[in-house]
Parts: structure tokens; C-alpha cells; sequence
């Protein structure tokens, strides 16, 4: 596919190393602060089954979100530029915690990456535990800066990431929806659920109206991507 073809989606057809794939208007000194930051030090620090395991909350959090086959741990591999920071699987919803990275020497902000949903054949007991481990940490998280909820391109916005989006609406906290896996459908295809995507995230109080478009494969909107995560942190 040439996602060069698709309109709207920023730095389509780009080449993420060089971080030119910003949003307009964006602050292009920020994209070489992020491009520099996300080249630097990055750490996993640790896996939280419950709350009481959380680290003390002393620095900014980005949170990633999304149904547990949507590609989160490619896309948070290639926003770190390393291939083994975040676990791959070929069982979706193994990841049960809440899996903290720290970014930057000294330490600028973490990366979470939350347990995937909408697992259908994971057993009642493991839904409830995601439930209230989710939804505590969603509540209760005051250095949570912004959640970013992974939509797969393929799919578009199913009724489990509704239910999702709402949730995070009643925790008050702010989130931006990111496609994944731009390189797997057809130009126009991506473009109907990239216009779609946004038109959802717009009727949405906590929702940034603005959709990111990503391959983790190709490095579309990875550059992009890494803005948002330092200008989320920085505001």
C-alpha cells in the first residue's frame, strides 16, 4: 500500500528517522527533543499486578491502551526504536499488568503499557481483575498525562473500545485514539476509517479530535507519534 496516497495522514510516505512526519503547526523543536529523547535511555522498570505494586507517582505517565491483538507491544517497540522492550505474543491478552519503562536519563516521564481487552476466551476471574486493576489506576492516577488507545486499521472502532472510551470519559482522562497497522489495508480503506475515527473521537469529552496514523512494520507515524507522547507530557 502507499500510504503516501492517503490524505490527512501525516508524514505519509516519510522516513521516520529523519522526524519530519509532524502534525501542522506542530512545534518542530519538540520533534527533535522527542526524536533525541526516545533515541536515549529507555528502561523497563517494572511490572505492577495491583495498585500497592504501582511506583510512587513522581513522574509524568503515558499510558497505552487497546484490545489485546491490536499490535501495542510492535507499536511501543517501535516508538523506543528496540526490538524487545515490549513482550509480542502470539496469545493475545497475556499481558495481566501494568508494565512500567522509564524514559530519559534522568528519568523524564514512563511508559505504561496496560493489559489488553477485549480478550473473549480469557476466563470471568481474568476480566474482573483487568476491570478493576484498569479502572482503579484509570481513577485514581494523578500523573497519568494521556492514555493512547490503539485501534487496529483493519477494524476500525469496535463496540469493546467504545466501552472503553467511555470508561476513560467518566475517569476524566484525557486520551488520543492511534490507528495501527496502516500498512495492512488499502489506501482508501484507511482513509475511510482514519475520517471515521476522528468524526468517534470528536463526540468524545476526553478524546484529542485529532487520530494518529501508525505502522509499526513501515514507521509511518512513528515520528509523529513521539511528538504527541513528549507534548502530552510537557503541557
Amino acid at each position: 500500500m502507499d500510504v503516501s496516497e492517503v490524505p490527512g495522514v501525516e508524514g505519509a510516505g516519510d522516513d521516520v528517522s529523519d522526524g519530519e512526519d509532524l502534525a501542522p503547526g506542530a512545534d518542530p523543536e519538540r520533534g527533535e527533543r522527542a526524536r533525541k529523547l526516545f533515541s536515549g535511555p529507555i528502561t523497563f522498570l517494572k511490572s505492577a499486578p495491583a495498585l500497592q505494586h504501582l511506583p510512587d507517582p513522581t513522574m509524568p505517565e503515558i499510558a497505552f491502551a487497546g484490545r489485546s491483538n491490536v499490535g501495542k507491544s510492535s507499536l511501543l517497540n517501535a516508538l523506543t526504536n528496540r526490538n524487545g522492550l515490549a513482550r509480542t505474543s502470539v496469545t493475545p491478552g497475556r499481558t495481566q499488568e501494568l508494565n512500567y519503562f522509564d524514559v530519559g536519563e534522568p528519568l523524564v516521564f514512563r511508559l505504561v503499557d496496560m493489559p489488553g481487552y477485549g480478550f473473549a476466551k480469557a476466563p470471568k476471574d481474568v476480566v474482573k481483575k483487568w476491570r478493576f486493576l484498569v479502572n482503579d489506576y484509570l481513577r485514581g492516577r494523578q500523573v497519568l498525562k494521556r492514555t493512547l488507545v490503539l485501534i487496529d486499521s483493519r477494524h476500525g472502532l469496535k463496540d469493546v473500545d467504545r466501552e472503553f472510551l467511555e470508561m476513560l470519559d467518566t475517569a476524566a482522562v484525557s486520551y488520543r485514539i492511534v490507528l495501527t497497522k496502516a500498512d495492512k489495508v488499502k489506501a482508501s480503506e484507511l482513509a475511510a476509517v482514519h475520517a471515521a475515527t476522528e468524526a468517534e473521537a470528536r463526540k468524545h469529552p476526553a478524546a484529542h479530535p485529532e487520530v494518529i496514523v501508525t505502522s509499526s512494520e513501515k514507521g509511518l507515524g512513528i515520528a509523529e507519534l513521539r511528538t504527541a507522547v513528549l507534548e502530552a507530557v510537557e503541557v
